[in-house]
């Protein structure tokens, strides 16, 4: 009887995790902030021996770079706002012109649930009754669609942006402080890659996937990047190349 107590009593709890928006656009941004303006400086002291030419580069490179994502991010957010407004339309049009079509469709859906036709015929009348629901219920479970927030775009281009100026001025800081070139990459190179690593297991704990694999894949595809960069820019600006 103790035991059965205590396994009624027991709360059941689940964790799940689903990675918002607003998380999304932070790793977006950040992982391109701190990759490319990486990649850049690099790439830069490879061909270049002043720091400060690689800071002008680099906020350049951030500047520009923060205006594209965050205006990438604006209008696929705009697009996905326009494509759910455009699908609710013809869904309002259909409900309209063909009534029956549809909710036999509706039907079709709660079949595929396993419910019987029997029993799922006094929902359909439901739905019938409220065309607002009825066609609420088609977006979601017809389409997949979910309705967008209408400040989205705004609030995606704001964090992607600030999230690729956050991680830009990472790998370019050593840059401000140190004369030498070589001397910054160093120092650049073990800061970016120790925060490339940190971003990639929060990342990694975020989405759901291995926070350790995240890290290493995040540190190997900043790595590549700016170590291919380097050699390019070494390659082509040596003597006689």
């Amino acid at each position: 009887m103790q035991r059965l107590n205590r396994m009624h009593t027991t709360s059941h709890t689940e964790q799940h995790f689903t990675a918002t928006e607003t998380v999304r656009d932070v790793v977006i941004g950040m992982s391109d902030g701190l990759t490319v303006p990486f990649a850049l400086a690099a790439g830069l002291s490879g061909a270049v021996v002043s720091s400060g030419i690689i800071v002008t580069a680099g906020l350049a490179e951030i500047a520009a770079g923060s205006i594209a994502m965050g205006l990438g991010g604006y209008l696929a957010a705009r697009t996905d706002r326009e494509h759910y407004e455009s699908e609710r339309r013809r869904e309002f049009e259909e409900v309209e012109e063909i009534p029956e079509q549809e909710a036999r469709e509706v039907l079709d859906i709660f079949t595929g649930y396993g419910l019987t036709a029997d029993q799922a015929e006094p929902v359909v009348t439901a739905l019938r009754s409220d065309t607002n629901r009825w066609v609420d219920f088609m977006m979601r479970f017809e389409l997949g669609l979910e309705a967008p927030d209408p400040a989205r775009a705004r609030r995606s281009a704001a964090t992607i942006a600030g999230s690729y100026v956050a991680g830009g001025f990472i790998p370019l800081a050593p840059y401000m402080f140190i004369t030498g070139a070589k001397s910054a990459l160093l120092v650049s190179a073990a800061v970016t890659l120790v925060a490339l690593f940190i971003f990639g297991y929060i990342k990694g704990r975020f989405t759901g996937l291995s926070p350790l694999r995240g890290a290493v894949q995040t540190v190997l595809i900043g790595g590549l990047a700016a170590t291919a960069a380097f050699l390019i820019a070494r390659a082509v600006g040596a003597p006689g190349g």
